[in-house]
């Protein structure tokens, strides 16, 4: 497939999304969040492909949206930017595959955002963080707005996006605002190491845990939460999968 904001590889049980408008340090524009819907559906459809991982080309993870077109855009071309943005991270949020954020550089505003909502964070330890959009008169998107403060709490969150503040990778190690940081010279082969040790699990088992942690975040009563749990359990035994997976569990015991 050819894209002209992205580029899109698939190698083994892995896709991989690399942000590539590297010249405005992967600003992000509509044609960007179009083109990550449709990686999306095709690692969706594609039974082969366990993890997906997205990173940015060159010096940035993404910068956040195009200052510069956004200049001269009017009040509805805006909603519709800002509307493409919002379908592209629901389905990222949403996405029963495990996603892998990479960030190698920058990581700002709505890029920031794309990388909150991703199900792991990786980034390189001198990597800069941030929402600078109190600094510019704009508000955050993507659902970072719940996504933060899932992470690092309410208190933290505010600090953030109130001071409008960067902070490194490694920092963001430490808040919980990302899962680890790395030397740059090791993030993707922090982030691929990760992606295969995921992958060697059952694929459906994580879809199950995947949607039953989104329904906890997302108000289901705890009742309802654990009458999912027993359904999903029994979804899983259930499969030829699950044989297989035991007669592997059962061979590495001996």
């Amino acid at each position: 497939m050819e894209f002209e904001c992205i580029i899109y590889k698939k190698q083994d049980r892995i896709a991989m999304v690399k942000l590539n408008r590297p010249n405005v340090l992967n600003a992000m524009n509509k044609q960007l969040w179009l083109d990550l819907r449709a990686a999306l559906e095709d690692v969706k459809q594609d039974s082969r492909m366990k993890v997906l991982i997205i990173t940015g080309e060159g010096r940035a993870f993404s910068t956040g949206a195009d200052l510069k077109e956004s200049k001269t855009r009017s009040r509805e071309d805006y909603r519709d930017y800002l509307e493409e943005l919002q379908e592209a991270s629901r389905k990222l949020i949403y996405f029963e595959k495990p996603t892998i954020a990479a960030i190698n550089g920058f990581a700002l505003g709505s890029g920031y955002e794309l990388a909150l909502a991703c199900d792991i964070r990786i980034a390189a330890d001198e990597a800069l963080i941030g929402s600078p959009e109190a600094k510019v008169t704009s508000s955050v998107t993507g659902g970072a707005m719940r996504l933060i403060q899932e992470l690092i709490g309410p208190g933290k969150a505010r600090e953030l996006l109130f001071t409008a503040e960067y902070i490194t990778g490694k920092e963001a190690e430490r808040i919980g605002l990302v899962n680890k940081s790395v030397p740059p010279d090791r993030l993707m082969d922090s982030a691929v190491k990760m992606a295969e040790k995921i992958a060697e699990n059952s694929s459906f088992s994580i879809k199950m845990i995947k949607k039953g942690l989104l329904m906890a975040n997302t108000g289901v009563s705890f009742d309802k939460l654990m009458e999912y749990e027993v359904e999903a359990c029994l979804d899983c035994v259930s499969t030829r999968e699950r044989q297989d997976s035991l007669k592997t569990f059962e061979n590495r015991k001996k």
